[in-house]
């Protein structure tokens, strides 16, 4: 059992809690939480953390959750941590007693255009983590293939957009992209009408078709979209707003988009 806030393994975990070159570096990211270690496949575990608080809450109650995770947990393996040094290497609030060090995966463009229609989502320069996560989990569930980030977007492995992904991080495809046009051309090229959610746009975007091979185009939370990039749009779309709003939140705004693609694609 580790016992002290000293060891060299529980401040690898600080490190890579707070250091983002750090986690990219040695090529992890973390996961906290009973529901993130649960639905972590088993190959990209590397490492598991547990209090002896929650191993006996676990062993206490014979649900079926219960003993999944704990036939789970000798799988994988795991190290005990006490109590105090648990809450130095979380990065939560109110810890669940368990953190999952896993391996990063890696994805490819053609990966994300390899289904037929592919729907994909396209961040340029998002800044909120929470935002981020939401996206993937939203996207998920409207059933997205994919989601590319342009290099400036926020880290996806940011422990807050961890949490806010409740397990889609495991399964929505992801990639980085350093040329953000290129790859708009790219898929333009696939068949696959771009479409950027623009206040310029002229028509809500209830009145387009998205049944065949779409990406929506979304932007930095404070400045939207570049003109460059939105311009290699197929058309802009806007969101219906009343009152004086003027534009809504990314995740919101992507959440529409996808959803409105999901109703069509399943009428």
């Amino acid at each position: 059992m580790i016992t002290s806030t000293s060891n060299q393994r529980a401040k690898q975990i600080v490190q890579w809690q707070t250091k983002a070159k750090a986690r990219r570096q040695d090529g992890i990211f973390l996961a906290e939480g009973l529901k993130m270690y649960e639905e972590a496949p088993e190959g990209m575990i590397r490492e598991v953390y547990l209090t002896e608080g929650l191993l006996q809450h676990l062993k206490s109650r014979q649900e079926k959750a219960s003993l999944y995770i704990e036939e789970k947990l000798r799988k994988t393996g795991y190290e005990m941590v006490t109590e105090e040094v648990f809450e130095r290497m979380s990065d939560t609030r109110t810890p669940q007693g368990i953190l999952t060090v896993l391996r990063r995966p890696s994805h490819e463009l053609p990966q994300l255009l390899q289904k037929d229609r592919p729907l994909l989502v396209l961040l340029e320069d998002l800044q909120d983590p929470g935002n981020l996560g939401t996206i993937l989990r939203t996207g998920e569930g409207a059933g997205i293939t994919g989601v590319i980030m342009s290099k400036k977007t926020v880290d996806i492995y940011n422990p807050k957009t961890i949490r806010s992904t409740m397990g889609s991080i495991y399964r929505v495809p992801f990639l980085y992209v350093e040329d953000m046009e290129g790859t708009i051309r790219i898929l333009r090229e696939k068949g696959i009408r771009v479409y950027a959610a623009h206040l310029r746009g002229q028509d809500y975007y209830s009145g387009f078709s998205f049944v065949e091979g779409t990406a929506f185009l979304i932007g930095n939370e404070g400045n939207g979209l570049r003109r460059e990039t939105a311009d290699l749009a197929d058309c802009y779309l806007k969101i219906p707003m009343e009152g004086q709003v003027e534009s809504l939140n990314a995740a919101i705004a992507a959440s529409l988009l996808v959803y409105e693609a999901h109703r069509q694609r399943n009428s």
